[in-house]
Order: structure tokens, then sequence, then C-alpha cells
């Protein structure tokens, strides 16, 4: 089989050997299960692998990853596909779907949870709501758990109990030297260090444990969405809400064209609104306290604010993020919503034109900066807000250059408010070596490319927001190409 070596080249390789050494399933291009094995969320940075395996254990993996270093084969590690980068794929090369590593195994008692490499969010929320506990994960549930993870990773919960990774309790790994190895506190401590946070960098992470939290099954959510003319009203109370708000309560803003959602009156639908989300984990009565001053404001357009159940509000915004569309994303992290940066959302709001584009902030702060930053890979603890600008459209659509220069123009005036950190989970295909040294700042990235050259000095995990020294770096094509 012709692939896509390390160096770029293609060669030919003998799978067979590896055919017989895996117990799950080997795909080619072509057949059974590998256009949906290789189907990811961003459709701009799809690419084509020459072979799928779906690895059902640990060892499985481990035998993949030492097919891939012996025979110097591009290799990529694929979860939930969720990633803007479009990481999951090696063009020609070879990608491990684990999508088959899926289970979840929690502990009421020690307020642990055991989650497969290939489980998606709504996996986790579901099995850990059953006992009335959750751990810190995102916002959409069918992003990938390892993905987010590994990359940082925050949602709802993070204002109480920080960053995905400041949960993370220990992983399982398989290392380019083919190892099973087990990295927590006082065990590989420095491979522990990298994984919150560094991304696929390390090696191919198959069991991941979280710390778990009383959360649930009922919190105060959803949202509440004004007409886009009533944007400075609204984000002055956002701001003044947040300022205010208890740990407890964590408030986004998305401005957008109304999507065709129950939540909306029909006749909003495609016009521009100004959203307000909000999740609440404390006392009802306290939430409704909280959220009053929000719900005084003005006259709504709807107003579906009120007890929910957390998977629900977990997958509030499942609709607008379906797999398989383009997608360009611009982020920063924010110190805090100063005057300029509100007017940027309502110069720029407005002005989108494809349907599921939208300007977006997610309130941080809280626990996040009660470590240090160094405690993790990702640190970027002086973030008090997310900011977003993305445009979205379907692949069956040319791509205007509106949509592009209407995310770039709002991200450029962004930036002078950022604390000039990002995230590197929303960092796109095309976002360069300074990308990387604004999400890993105060010396982390340094760290990190140390801790990579003691692990994986040939960069064989070199999919990813790669850490490596530019010339251990080497552009991939796919055969052919």
């Amino acid at each position: 089989m012709r692939m896509t070596g390390l160096d770029g080249g293609v060669i030919d390789v003998d799978v067979g050997a590896l055919e017989a050494r895996v117990a799950g399933d080997v795909l080619r291009p072509g057949g059974p299960g590998f256009a949906e094995a290789t189907r990811i969320w961003n459709a701009l940075a799809a690419s084509t692998p020459a072979l799928v395996v779906r690895p059902r254990t640990a060892g499985d993996v481990r035998e993949a990853v030492r097919f891939a270093a012996a025979h110097g084969v591009l290799l990529s590690i694929k979860g939930g596909g969720h990633n803007i980068g479009g990481t999951s794929l090696a063009p020609g090369g070879l990608t491990l779907d684990m999508s088959r590593m899926r289970e979840v195994e929690v502990d009421p008692t020690r307020r642990l949870v055991r989650v497969g490499p290939g489980c998606l969010l709504g996996d986790v929320d579901r099995a850990t709501q059953r006992h009335g506990l959750a751990t810190v994960l995102g916002f959409v549930s069918e992003t990938g758990v390892a993905g987010l993870t590994l990359g940082g990773g925050f949602g709802y919960l993070t204002r109480r109990f920080g960053w995905a990774v400041d949960n993370l309790e220990e992983v399982e790994i398989v290392t380019a030297d083919g190892a099973i190895r087990r990295a927590a506190a006082g065990e590989h401590d420095d491979l522990f260090w990298a994984v919150r946070g560094g991304g696929g960098n390390f090696g191919v992470v198959t069991g991941f444990t979280f710390r778990l939290h009383p959360v649930g099954p009922d919190v105060v959510g959803g949202l509440i969405a004004w007409d886009a003319g009533q944007i400075e009203a609204v984000l002055d109370r956002v701001r003044e809400v947040a300022a205010v708000a208890p740990r407890e309560l964590t408030l986004g803003v998305t401005i957008r064209l109304g999507p065709p959602s129950y939540l909306l009156p029909a006749e909003w639908r495609g016009r521009p609104v100004i959203v307000v989300f909000a999740c609440h984990t404390g006392d009802a009565t306290a939430a409704a306290a909280d959220l009053a001053p929000l719900r005084r404001l003005g006259r709504p357009i709807a107003d579906a604010l009120g007890s929910i159940r957390y998977t629900a509000q977990q997958s509030l915004f499942d609709a607008t993020q379906p797999k398989g569309m383009c997608n360009v994303w611009r982020s920063e992290f924010l110190p805090g919503l100063p005057d300029g940066a509100l007017d940027v959302l309502a110069e720029h709001g407005p002005g989108m034109s494809a349907p599921l584009s939208q300007l977006a902030l997610m309130h941080l702060a809280g626990a996040i900066g009660e470590r240090d930053d160094g405690a993790t890979a990702f640190g970027n603890r002086d973030a008090g807000w997310f900011f977003a600008a993305t445009a979205c459209w379907p692949p069956d659509r040319p791509e205007l250059a509106a949509d592009r220069a209407w995310v770039e123009g709002a991200w450029a005036a962004m930036r002078p408010h950022s604390t000039g950190g990002n995230y590197v989970n929303a960092q796109a295909a095309d976002a360069g070596d300074d990308r990387l040294r604004e999400a890993y700042r105060g010396g982390a990235l340094e760290r990190l490319a140390a801790i990579k050259a003691a692990y994986d000095p040939g960069n064989l995990f070199r999919v990813n927001r790669n850490i490596a020294p530019a010339p251990a770096r080497t552009p991939v094509a796919a055969p052919g190409a």
C-alpha cells in the first residue's frame, strides 16, 4: 500500500502484519465504514488517510503506533473529529479512529470517572448524571472528550472547578516507543503536566480519569434572546451581571442570525438576534435572583430560562454545530469587557451573511485563576472571557470572500483587547507558530518541546498543533499530490 511517510514522501508499506496483529477493524478507502470513520466536523480541513485502524484495546493502539514508527508512516488520532484544524486525519497516512473505545466507568463513591478515548461529551454526561455528578467538559455533546481535554477544555462548570485539565487525575497513554504508560501526579510527572493542555504531541491517550463534582440532574439554564438592535443594552447588562455573578453562574453571548429553533418565534429565524445563554448550578432561588436583571431588560423575543436537565443544557447548541460544514474560526482570550470590546461586538455583530456564523462570548475567570499559570501546560489563567468569530456554511455553497473577511475583521478589531493568549483547540489549520507561542506563554512552549523531545524524539505525533522545533516539522501531502 502506498502511504505518506513522516518526511512527506510516498512509501510502499505492507500492512498485512498490522491487520493480523490488531483485534479492531482495519478500513481502506471505499470499503465498509471508511467514509464514516473519516468524516469530521470541519469540511474545510478534511483529508483522506490511506488506512484507518479502529482499535478496541490499548494493545491495538500499541501495535498501530509500533507499525507507524517502524515504517515511518504519518499517524493521526481521531476521537470525536470535532477539531477546528482537522488534526484528526493523516492525509495519505494511518488514522486511529478511537470510536470503538467508548467505555465510561463511574465510581460515585470516590467521585471519579474513567473515560475511553472515543467518548463524546454526551456519553460522559449521561453516565455521570445518573449519580448526580459531572466533570468539566465543553458545550456541544458530540465533541470528543480526548481532543477537548488534551487542549485544555472549558465549559459551563469552569468558573466553579477550573479547566477540564484541572480535573484530570490520570491518563493511560501509548508513547512513541510503543510503551503503555500511566501518567499522574507522582508518576511520569513531566508527561502528566504536558498532556494537560499540550495536545496530542506526546502519544495516544487510551484512558482518562476525571474528578467528579455534585451537579444536577437539574440546573437553571437555557437562553433569552433579543432583537440585535438592542446589542448595546444587552451587552451592558451582561457585563453588569457577570461582574457580580457567583461561580455557579456562567453566561455566554452569541450574536447571529436566528436559527430554526423551537425556542425562537418563527418570524425571527434568519434575522439578526443577540442571545444570552446561562447555566446556574446553584440554588434555584439564588439563580432566579442572579438572572433577574437579564429578564427585566427590554422586551425579549424569547425567554427560555428555567429549570433544565444538565444533559439538556450540555446539548443546547448541538444543532448549531453540525458535522461536515465549512468552518472558519478566529478567537482570543479577553481579560475583561471594556467599552472598546463591546463596541467591536456591536459594530461587527450584525454583519454576518452565512446562517450559522456568529460572534460569541463565554464568561470564564473564577476557579481557573486559583492555580499558578504553570500548573498545567495549558495556562491562560488570566482569561476572563473567551471570544470567537466564526463563519460556517455548507460545503455545496462556494466560500464567499465576505464570510472570511467578516471573521478576520471582527478578530482584528478584538485583538487589542486580548490577554495575549488564545485557546489551542480553537486554532485553525492555517494558524502559524505565533499562535502557538501565544497559547503557551511564560515558558510553557519551551517546556513542552523539551518533554516532546524526551518522549517523542522523532516527532511521530506531528498531525496536531505541533510543538516540536520547526526543523522537525515536515509538511505532508497525500500520495500523488
